[in-house]
Formats: structure tokens, sequence, C-alpha cells
């Protein structure tokens, strides 16, 4: 998850779970490619070939419900409450207006990035952006270069373009393209309906309904008008057990019903009034007259050929479509015309590229070599590029860049349902042998702050009486593993214990990402283990491995991020008792109980309580060796504007909001 959300069509108030990259934006299972990549918001888990799907039936999973059988039936008692629908680009636009009147572009572009000062200049000159508004809402911006191809970098591959089926920040930079949802969030975590896709939202009191209308301008990149009885489906779609989406389904399961009064107007059921409803109800939409038919045939979305057609050929909503999609090397969405114009009239702002294109270089170091030919005109950078690799006239000459503060975390996962970690000792064993001197200062480049647990120390939901930090303590460490069992007993020099009566080694395999930073992090934890008689076996993993690895629970120790979610109660899906992405069988049910309290109380105050005593017995507990707050570093060539960062990730993808300027704004 950090969160990849752009204000305007991100889809999913999910995490992402990086590196298994992501949030507790993370990811659903989402996984990506770790701490040199974006920590972003939500994904799902794709079947394995010997999946029991069992019978299909459509919504299954629904529990019975009778909804009124009219909207005159349902209307007749309620009072609504009219919740905001808004335009995310004209309300950004007004917030970075408030603000001090930045420098001149021209000296912004200028500035080398060399302290915070720079930094906050060249963030506050550049990401402003224009937007028409008035008679004017729909026309062109003078000066923006309309025809332009702007060229990104990821560190993973594109691996679905089924947006039920994501699993990488990739796949959600790919939807916040493409995608639309009904609930949106602003650049401060604010929820709205976005006004490019809603017509009207009204809740009622008690916060059980929520009723939208859609607007009748919007289209599927086949023609087909998008309507409620779409959104509806896919409700249906992710509560059918035979359809594997346990993350995406996370969220949707807290809903009683959606319902499709008529082809605009859709009321969406509650089974309680909770603090998460808003995020309860973003979820991706497919269109319903291309899955009706195919989905039953494989609830997988994947098998089929059917399926494998519409995976280089999908049906989209959003401002771009998918023109080429390169495995392994690029995909390219394309700006559509229906998006924009509905029946010869402008609808909508115009998305300002005509194209993008979003690269696949797995290797960063090569990746920077690219931004500095201007092969690409955006990618995250590594510590050590921001520090070393970026500060000469090479970079400079067609490129900037800029800083922020995310929150995002990485750690050590340890699997408990492995007998060498069950033992809290054990991990707390882990925690104190890690030299967090040596990460911090050399591996991270003095960029990082060291973690104490999920949740950020400048988010709301940080308890008030953090954690301590740890220091490496390799007595205490030792003391712990002896308090568990753990002694040489044949003087090998490796620790040892009986384990279901046979003795056995303290040996295992710590998987980690293909990158410096992933590498040196635990070959930096398998030196410190190595004075304590404990064998550490570093396995680097590519990608797609070691995201399927995650899921199928197939690993002792494996380094990973989240990102934050918007809301901390996403992070229940990681942390809670057989939870989707709960891959390291973390279980406790005091931390069960909180997490549901946390969704019912509506108190700001109470609730943010609730999540800092979750945060609290989760740093007791240890199921991770938390690492590191990873800050967000990022390229820009210099023709790029309107760029804005947030704790929860970037907000530069908005089509609205990013732009090149063929002249000087």
């Amino acid at each position: 998850m950090i969160q990849r959300a752009n204000p305007a069509f991100a889809l999913l108030a999910l995490a992402a779970f990086m590196g298994l990259q992501g949030c507790g934006k993370p990811a659903a299972p989402a996984a990506d490619s770790g701490a040199d990549k974006p920590a972003e918001e939500a994904t799902t888990d794709a079947p394995s070939q010997d999946d029991d799907l069992g019978p299909f039936e459509l919504g299954d999973l629904i529990e019975p419900f009778d909804p009124p059988a009219t909207l005159g039936e349902l209307e007749k008692d309620i009072e609504w409450i009219d919740r905001p629908v808004i335009d995310s680009l004209v309300q950004l636009a007004e917030r970075l207006a408030k603000e001090p009147e930045p420098i001149p572009q021209s000296e912004a572009l200028a500035l080398k990035n060399d302290s915070a000062e720079n930094n906050k200049k060249i963030l506050s000159s550049l990401g402003r952006f224009r937007v028409q508004q008035g008679e004017k809402a729909f026309e062109d911006e003078p000066g923006v270069d309309y025809d332009a191809t702007f060229v990104r970098h990821v560190g993973g591959d594109l691996k679905s373009t089924n947006p039920l089926l994501m699993s990488s920040t990739t796949e959600f930079e790919y939807s916040d393209f493409t995608g639309i949802g009904l609930v949106s969030n602003d650049i401060e975590a604010n929820s709205f309906a976005p006004a490019e896709i809603i017509s009207s939202w009204q809740s009622s009191e008690d916060r059980l309904i929520d009723k939208f209308v859609i607007r009748d301008d919007l289209t599927w990149s086949d023609g087909k008008l998008v309507t409620a009885h779409d959104v509806a489906f896919t409700f249906q779609v992710i509560m059918t057990k035979a359809v594997i989406v346990p993350a995406v389904r996370t969220g949707p399961d807290e809903l009683r019903a959606v319902v499709a009064y008529d082809d605009h107007t859709l009321v969406v059921f509650h089974k309680e009034g909770l603090a998460t409803n808003d995020g309860n109800m973003n979820f991706p939409i497919i269109p319903k007259h291309v899955y009706e038919k195919t989905i039953p045939k494989d609830p997988t979305l994947a098998r089929s050929e059917e399926h494998s057609r519409l995976e280089d050929n999908p049906v989209v909503a959003g401002p771009y479509e998918l023109t080429r999609r390169a495995r392994g090397d690029e995909f390219v969405v394309t700006r559509r015309e229906a998006w924009h114009t509905h029946e010869g009239k402008r609808v909508r702002a115009k998305p300002r590229f005509r194209e993008v294109r979003v690269k696949w270089i797995e290797d960063f170091n090569t990746a920077l070599l690219a931004m500095k030919k201007g092969d690409i005109q955006e990618m995250e950078l590594r510590p050590e590029q921001w520090t070393t690799q970026t500060n000469g006239d090479d970079f400079y000459r067609l490129n900037t860049k800029v800083t922020a503060t995310q929150w995002t975390e990485f750690h050590f996962t340890w699997n408990q349902k492995d007998p060498l970690f069950e033992d809290e000792r054990v991990r707390w064993a882990m925690t104190y042998a890690m030299d967090y001197e040596e990460l911090l200062g050399t591996i991270c480049y003095g960029l990082y702050e060291q973690c104490r647990g999920p949740f950020h120390p400048t988010s709301w939901m940080y308890p008030e009486k953090a954690p301590e930090l740890v220091e490496q303590d390799l007595d205490k460490a030792q003391d712990l593993l002896s308090q568990a069992g753990w002694e040489d007993t044949d003087g090998d020099g490796v620790l040892d214990k009986e384990i279901n009566g046979r003795r056995v080694p303290f040996e295992f395999t710590l998987t980690t990402y293909q990158s410096e930073t992933g590498i040196s992090t635990a070959t930096l934890m398998k030196e410190s283990l190595d004075q304590l008689g404990i064998v550490c076996n570093v396995k680097p993993t590519e990608f797609t491995v070691l995201v399927q690895k995650s899921r199928d629970h197939d690993f002792q120790g494996l380094m990973g991020g989240w990102g934050a979610g918007k809301d901390p109660s996403t992070n229940e899906n990681i942390f809670g008792s057989d939870k989707g992405r709960n891959y390291g069988h973390y279980a406790n049910a005091e931390v069960d109980r909180l997490f549901e309290e946390g969704k019912k109380e509506l108190d700001p105050e109470k609730r943010a309580a609730i999540y800092g005593e979750i945060h609290t017995r989760l740093w007791k507990d240890q199921p991770c060796t938390w690492l590191f707050y990873r800050n967000a570093f990022h390229a820009f060539n210099k023709k790029i504007r309107g760029y804005n960062l947030s704790p929860w990730g970037p907000y530069y993808f908005s089509p609205g909001v990013s732009s090149m300027y063929s002249a000087a704004p």
C-alpha cells in the first residue's frame, strides 16, 4: 500500500503490501518490491491451480437480507444527511492557493535539493497547478502540452489488469489511471464522492444506509454506460466464495447489501454504523455486461480463454485505457476521449497527458541512468541514490528531486507457525539482535527513523506513551534465547533445542527482496545472529516469487513493509487472526477485540486511543522485528508540474493534476 492514491481516482482504502510492500495502506496481500518502492493500498490473492473453489453461487457469502422493494418505500422514514461530492482537482488547487506564495518556478528549477528549506521551496512551487473554473471549467489549460507522453518508472511488472486481482503497487497505479470508485479521499484523508463519477451522496442519520446517484455520462471503454447495476454486481462477485479475493473482500464484507434501484440510483446497506463505513464502500468496480457470463465459468478470473483475453484488452471506465502491454517491460495507457467528452460535449476535465508509459526497470541503478538521460521522467529514489548519485549536474541537467514524510514502515515478519518463532521471547531476541546503528546510519544513509511498531509517530493513532527505542543488546538476546530453551548442547557453535522429540539446530532462511537495501538489511541481521549461534541463510527472491511465498505462508522470516492506510482499521487484515494478509500467523484475541471496537467507535479521540493500544500490544508481542520508517524520495523531470505528496503516498498521478508544459506556466 504507502498508499498510491490519487485524490480523484483512488480505488481502495485498504493497504498495499510492499516488499512485500504495502501499508497497513498496505496491501491486501498486495506485494511489491520493497524499500525501494512505495508502499501502497490494497490487493487480492489470486488462486493457485490447486485451490478447491467449490460450487459457484453468486453472492453466496452475503447474509440473508430483504431490502425495501422500491426507492419510495426505502425513503419513507429516512432523514438524509448530504455528504460531500467534490471535484478533487478544484479542491486541491484551492488548498494550494491558500499556502504562502511560492518562489517562481524558474527559481525552483534552478535549486539543488540540499536542504529542508530548498525541498519545501521546490515542492511548493512545482506542485502548483491551475484548474479552469466557471464557464471555462472544462477548457484546456493554456501552456499544457496535452499531446505529451509521461514516462514513469516502476520496480515491478504489471501482473494483472483486473482490479479485483491487484497484487502490487504497479497494479494499483494502473488502476489509478483506468479505474473508478464510489468514494475517495482528499490529501488529508477526508472522504468524499468524486464529482467526476457521482452526482449526489447521502447518508442516513444512523449511518446504516448510503445512497449514491451515478452520473449518466460515464461510459465503459466499450461504449456501454456505467450503471448502478455494475456496482451491485461487483459487490456480489466480491462476496462469492468461489472468487478468491480475500483482500478486496475486507471492507465489503461489512456491508449487508448493495442494491441498484435503477440505472443510476445505488443504495448501500451497512451491517452497523461504523466509523469505517466510508472505506468499506471503496471497492473497485467491474462491468457487469462483460463478466456476468464469464465468472461462473471461471471464478479465478484468470484461467479461461476469455479472461486471458480481457487481461490484455480490459474494459475500463477511468480516464485512460490500456493500449499496450509488454510483459516484463512496460504498459501504456492512453487518454479516453469518452471520459471527458459525452455526446459531443465536454463534461469533465481533459486528462493532461495523452499517453502514460509505465516502464518496469527492476534495477534501480539502471533506472537512474535512464532518468539522467531523459528516457524516463519520474522515479522513486533509494536512500543511496538520493545521498550520493543525484547531486551533480548530470542529474540536475534534466531533473529535480523532492522528499516528504510517509507513514511507511519496514520489518522482518516471523512465521509463528514455525516452531522456531512461536515463542515471544525468541522474537524479542531477534529484535535485540539487530544492529540499528549500522542499519540506520550506513544502510539507510541516516535518512530513515527507527521504527517502533506499525503506526508512524506523526500519525493520529500513534500511542501517547510511545514504545522505547530498542538498541542492539546481544547479551539480552542470548538470555531470552536461553529462557526459551535454546542452548549449544553439542559444542558446535550453533544453538539447538529439542522440538517434538528431536533436537534441532537454530537455523532458518530469511527471505528478502532483490535490492541493495533489502539484501544489506537481511545480511546485517545474519551477521548479528552469527554472534548468537544462530544460522541465518539470506535468500534474495524475485518479486513475484516473494509475493507468492508470502501468500502461501511459505517462509520462516521475511523482510517486507507496509504503508499506512487512510484508516488504521485496514491493519486488521494484517494482524487480525486468520485475516487475508496475516502472513506470519499472528493471533491475539485482545487485538482482534480492539480492532472490532475501533471500527465501532465514532469519537475521534477514543478511536485514537484504541489504535494506540493496538500498537502497544503488537509491540509487546513482536510479530515483527520493526526496522525503520521510510520517507519518500522522488525524482521528476523538470518539465513535470503538479506533484503533491502526503503521508499516504504521492498525489501526482491524477490525470488532472500532473502535466507537462509546452510553455512556462
